[in-house]
């Protein structure tokens, strides 16, 4: 095996193939320059240029997206690794072999496809079909590849590379020091992509078919998020119009997680993919109240959906007399018969309750014209159809046995009047449940009422109901594993026609309702055969601290495998201490005498006054949300730390973390895995029992 990370002064053949590959490097990056180059002054000329001001409008929008999304970091390599392929060898397309298609020569991988001006390739993309060489080729099935080369950056200048010899039976695998740096690397700011360190299991995932919606369980360090986002990429890339028009859709926890992640599509040239939270997708109406933890989860509960569609279900009623319709010197008459058959057809054909009366009206004009076609000898004109059914009887027939209805008015009235609850939650709720349900002062209107934010949720339940909502092309959704039943149906309603890729970890359930069984949680999703893949192999986090967190596992009662770490660096430090603040304090002096992010976390009563102590010492510190802060320390409350990672991580105080909420050891395993480098856990009180054993 080659390795070009020697001191040698001398010039030898490895310093002049670094040299060479220097030279490519700053040739690709003219060559990307170029190709924005062209990309702007298509952009600046698009109006002289198009036919006419529709497509000039989208020849603009897309040269602008063009322009984004050839953007160059000079911090961040253009490539990070080379495919030399001996004998001619046959390039596939997921499990199709194009014969007539062989790959010879060298080929340089990178984020994104640059070219030069003759158009040919300079630098591949990752996602490329044979870029996928690069992440499954081994000794044991080379795919063609003689040489495989891993290059080494330092803030985007190449230092070095390391060869693996397919050929001849040489593979590195995890012990290849490049790649176990860029894994290690320290790291300040927003998440980073993982194109240069994709593992074999992981490209699995990542290369999945777009039709195919998959579920990953994914211990902590394992990479789920990362596999998500580079999956997201790489569907963008293989289905580019057909997910432009869709759009792609990324569900994440909370705001400070999306902070953290959003640098990563962008990276990897994808600059129009929405993100958004749960909360964010439910803006029906504005959340101004909170309630108690109990009646919020009863408000989650599944059986919810039931009730509002038997609630919806009650608005239909049955016509009581026939319609009478005036047309100059000619009457229609539509009989009852008629009638309760277009209501019962349009039931049966289980559409939104809001395109119902639609299609209600519709047939009901429909008979109207079949009697004037009958009489007239001709077809009635346009305006004649609009007339009759905005006609006094066909609206009040509509009015009486399709009723109007919206999704504020639906649950305002569910939850206002005693009757109309009990009449929807017959055999469903107990008699305790609805009056946990029921609004004590409840607002004499939808408008002027308080929502709380699982009061949204409802609201979007009876919204999917009523109407018919745009959806996804494929949605990403991470942190799954918080997600109540009533909040999957809000997604599944946004990808009834698209795919999904579900991330989470089931022993870092912290909600109330936390999924105990991905398959519930997939059938909410209205995805119930989606295939479940376990990711246990970490790669981030150390073993030393893998294992202390793995100790809580028995206590959180949920069926998963423990992680594993192929780390065996990093620290781990369990001490108690006389003085938190001071404590911490120092910890966090010590911290940074090491390169990397610092993360202090604490119950969240307690970060105020730590943020205040470290103030006091001249320690400059940020928030969560924060991800443009150049700040290296960053005190988190517990309760927002999911997904996110430093790599010297401080935990203030277990015990008062576990005590803060019901699932507060499932919260502790959260936030003792958020180390990628060394882990403190300092303590005042006793570590609970489960982590001390």
């Amino acid at each position: 095996m080659t390795l070009a990370a020697h001191t040698s002064h001398e010039p030898t053949d490895l310093d002049e193939e670094l040299t060479s590959e220097r030279a490519h490097l700053e040739s690709s990056r003219a060559a990307l320059r170029r190709m924005r180059e062209r990309a702007e002054a298509l952009f600046a000329t698009g109006d002289t240029v198009a036919g006419d001001s529709y497509t000039a409008e989208q020849l603009g929008r897309h040269m602008a997206r063009r322009v984004k999304e050839l953007a160059d970091d000079p911090t961040t390599p253009l490539f990070f690794g080379r495919l030399d392929f001996g004998a001619a060898t046959e390039r596939r397309h997921g499990g199709d072999v194009e014969a007539d298609d062989e790959v010879v020569g060298v080929y340089h991988v990178g984020r994104r496809h640059v070219t030069d001006e003759l158009g040919e390739p300079m630098v591949l993309d990752w996602r490329a079909p044979v870029s996928r060489a690069f992440y499954r080729a081994s000794a044991r099935d080379p795919q063609g590849v003689a040489v495989r080369r891993r290059f080494g950056f330092s803030t985007g200048v190449l230092t070095s590379f390391e060869d693996e010899h397919l050929d001849r039976g040489e593979e590195l695998g995890t012990t290849s020091r490049i790649l176990t740096a860029e894994i290690e690397r320290p790291r300040v700011g927003p998440m980073r992509d993982i194109v240069a360190t994709i593992q074999p299991e992981q490209d699995e995932l990542v290369r999945a078919d777009l039709a195919d919606s998959i579920c990953v369980q994914g211990a902590p360090g394992t990479g789920k998020t990362a596999v998500g986002l580079h999956r997201a990429a790489f569907l963008l890339y293989l289905h580019r119009e057909r997910l432009n028009r869709s759009g792609v859709l990324i569900v994440g926890p909370n705001r400070a997680f999306l902070s953290y992640i959003a640098a990563v599509l962008p990276a990897l040239g994808e600059v129009e993919v929405e993100q958004s939270t749960v909360e964010d997708l439910v803006t029906r109406v504005p959340v101004r109240a909170v309630e108690d933890p109990a009646t919020a989860t009863l408000k989650h509960d599944v059986r919810m959906a039931e009730l509002l569609r038997r609630a919806l279900e009650a608005h239909i009623g049955e016509p009581t007399e026939p319609i009478m319709v005036s047309d100059g010197s000619f009457r229609w008459r539509i009989g009852l018969e008629p009638l309760h058959r277009v209501i019962e057809e349009t039931r049966r054909e289980g559409l939104p309750y809001g395109v119902g009366r639609e299609r209600v009206r519709a047939r009901v004009v429909s008979l109207l014209q079949r009697q004037s076609e009958a009489r007239r000898a001709e077809s009635p004109s346009d305006a004649w159809l609009r007339r009759m059914a905005k006609s006094r009887p066909v609206t009040e027939f509509l009015d009486t046995a399709w009723p109007a209805v919206t999704p504020e008015g639906l649950v305002h009235t569910l939850l206002a009047d005693p009757a109309a609850l009990a009449s929807a939650a017959d055999g469903l709720l107990t008699e305790a449940e609805q009056a946990q349900l029921l609004w004590r002062k409840p607002a004499r209107t939808a408008k002027a009422t308080k929502w709380t934010a699982a009061d949204a949720v409802l609201v979007d339940e009876a919204a999917g109901l009523i109407e018919r909502p745009a959806g996804f092309g494929h949605v990403v959704i991470d942190e799954a594993q918080d997600l109540s039943p009533m909040q999957c149906r809000a997604i599944a309603r946004r990808s009834e026609h698209g795919s999904i890729t579900l991330l989470g970890d089931l022993a870092q359930g912290t909600a109330p309702w936390a999924a105990t069984d991905w398959r519930e949680t997939l059938a909410h999703l209205g995805k119930p055969d989606a295939v479940v893949v376990p990711l246990t192999i970490g790669f981030r986090v150390p073993a030393a601290v893998v294992a202390l967190a793995n100790r809580l596992l028995p206590a959180l009662a949920v069926n998963v495998p423990p992680a594993e770490s192929l780390r065996r660096d990093g620290g781990l430090d369990v001490r108690t201490v006389p003085d938190l603040t001071e404590a911490t304090v120092a910890e966090v002096r010590a911290a940074l005498a090491h390169d990397g992010s610092v993360g202090v976390i604490a119950a969240d009563d307690t970060v105020a006054g730590l943020r205040s102590a470290l103030a006091e010492a001249g320690i400059e510190t940020t928030t969560a949300d924060d991800v443009a802060a150049t700040v290296r320390v960053t005190v988190v409350p517990a309760t927002l730390v999911k997904g996110l990672e430093y790599d010297h991580v401080v935990v203030v105080e277990p015990a008062a973390i576990v005590a803060a909420e019901p699932r507060g050891l499932h919260r502790l395993y959260v936030v003792l895995t958020r180390a990628v480098s060394r882990l403190a856990v300092l303590h005042h009180d006793p570590l609970p029992a489960a982590l001390a054993g």
